[in-house]
């Protein structure tokens, strides 16, 4: 397995593409009740091959990755031959997590203990497993609008 296993949740919400996935393996409903209670390992193989198609077919199409922390916010974008990031440092106390640090943050932009950095960051071998083990360390396929932002703000 590449990536992770997809929660309970998640497979229960992605239900009819894994039925789906299931019959391009020529894998019928009763075929799958008697894997699972028969052959368990290859029933777990099937959840971890569709685990993968699912994380690489996201990973494939995210554009924009944050992650926000209580004094930092990393936002990126995700270009064919690297990830641009920007980086808001807060040098205070202010909790950026909570709805009153944020608050704080949007209006106090240009205040002396707001630091913002940008930078390049190239992919190594495998640019989809370094968007994942981003996402594993708590970051976020977003839209882009909080990078987009801070992008016409700092440039």
């Amino acid at each position: 397995m590449k990536y992770a296993r997809l929660t309970k949740e998640q497979f229960e919400e992605l239900h009819q593409e894994f039925i789906n996935f299931l019959a391009t393996q020529s894998i019928t409903a009763d075929e799958w009740t008697n894997l699972k209670a028969n052959k368990p390992d290859l029933a777990e193989m099937e959840l971890d091959v569709f685990s993968d198609l699912i994380w690489e077919g996201a990973l494939n199409k995210a554009e924009y990755i944050e992650h926000i922390a209580p004094q930092h916010m990393y936002l990126f974008h995700l270009d064919d031959a690297n990830m641009h990031a920007i980086v808001v440092n807060l040098k205070n106390d202010v909790d950026i997590t909570t709805q009153e640090g944020y608050a704080w943050l949007r209006e106090n932009l240009m205040d002396e203990n707001v630091e913002f950095l940008q930078a390049d960051k190239d992919y190594s071998e495998d640019k989809n497993l370094d968007k994942f083990k981003m996402i594993e360390q708590g970051a976020n396929i977003t839209k882009g609008e909080l990078y987009n932002y801070f992008y016409k703000l700092i440039n």
